[in-house]
């Protein structure tokens, strides 16, 4: 049976990140926020009564109502998979947290399942789609710095324990500044020069164990399981090359590095974990501020996308299939840091999506 109107979400996963979508979606007259589950049914419910949702409850009730046509997974990465996969099988649409999944057989499954169920599946970050971003890559499109030779990208904090008061997920496997930070830079580095071919890499870890610095917690250590340190060089189908560092180890602060050199002049875009913001043109004579235009957006822009286009029949402007070529490179860096190997990457991104400048999450089209 066919739906009008807008379509109804339902959110798992009441953490911080919550809020955000929450923010957004609530206000996205395309689309109905449910309800909201959550392991700590408590937490759920406080979530659902802060932002007006009428109904809470576990992943299971939420999963069983009728009502509820995407799940949003927020969970932690080690479930994303699991949970997707159930979500789908249960008829429903999903957008999912990165990363997809946390190893390449389980995102194949799910790309397997959508195809198998009818049921689309999205992933994030959706931060591509926000103006920012998006001013770019149409800066790039028009010519700008011509052809796109090569990319530095970085992000370099001091880890997150030193303002998370739970920051446990985040030193294990699925995580780390790889797979935490990582897929805003790969997924705007493939937005750019397509699909990633080849990837090397070296990798680090500055201590087995990290003290919880603020919270009910702090003092406290949690062990290291992954790098926390990665530098990785890649190169692309269409021979452009990128050179990035993720890193939890540095005491210097150095966030939203990335620059795209092209024939005719570089390109500093703006934070790729953000939605909004300028970027810079460097020619051998000039420096111009290209201001990002069109709505910025947020967290939850590709899930009121996915809605419209349930509605209308159209396609996702970020199918899971990028999301799992972005798995696909952070495991073959992942690989090459153990095995001091160039890694091959088998896996192909699907062309970038440009929206137009009109696009407008806060119009009411359904």
């Amino acid at each position: 049976m066919s739906r009008s109107g807008p379509v109804g979400v339902g959110i798992i996963g009441a953490g911080a990140i919550s809020d955000q979508y929450l923010t957004n979606l609530s206000g996205f007259p395309d689309v109905s926020v449910r309800m909201v589950a959550d392991i700590d049914v408590a937490r759920a419910a406080a979530q659902a009564a802060a932002y007006g949702v009428p109904r809470s409850g576990t992943a299971d009730q939420l999963l069983a109502d009728d009502s509820v046509e995407i799940v949003v997974n927020l969970t932690i990465p080690a479930v994303h998979a699991e949970l997707s996969k159930r979500a789908m099988e249960n008829g429903k649409h999903v957008w999912s947290e990165k990363p997809i999944s946390l190893d390449r057989a389980s995102g194949r499954d799910l790309l397997e399942t959508s195809a198998r169920t009818g049921s689309r599946i999205g992933v994030a970050p959706d931060t591509v789609l926000g103006s920012g971003i998006q001013s770019a890559l149409r800066a790039i499109a028009r010519g700008d710095i011509g052809r796109p030779l090569s990319a530095l990208t970085a992000m370099r904090v001091g880890g997150p324990e030193r303002w998370h008061p739970n920051p446990d997920f985040f030193y294990q496997p699925g995580a780390g500044p790889l797979f935490d930070m990582g897929p805003y830079y790969l997924t705007t580095l493939a937005c750019v020069f397509g699909s990633f071919r080849r990837v090397a890499a070296v990798g680090t870890r500055a201590s087995e164990f990290r003290t919880i610095g603020s919270g009910p917690r702090a003092g406290q250590q949690v062990p290291v399981a992954v790098p926390t340190q990665v530098s990785a060089i890649a190169g692309f189908e269409g021979g452009g090359a990128a050179q990035s560092v993720f890193s939890f180890d540095s005491t210097l602060v150095q966030m939203g590095v990335v620059e795209i050199a092209g024939e005719l002049g570089t390109l500093v875009l703006p934070d790729p974990n953000m939605f909004d913001g300028p970027s810079l043109l460097v020619r051998a004579d000039e420096t111009i501020e290209l201001p990002a235009t069109g709505f910025a957006g947020g967290r939850g822009s590709a899930v009121l996308e996915m809605a419209r286009a349930i509605r209308g029949g159209g396609t996702d402007p970020l199918p899971a299939s990028l999301a799992y070529h972005v798995l696909d490179v952070m495991i073959g860096i992942e690989e090459s840091a153990a095995s001091g190997q160039f890694m091959a990457i088998e896996s192909s991104a699907p062309p970038a999506p440009l929206l137009p400048e009109s696009w407008d999450p806060a119009a009411r089209t359904l």
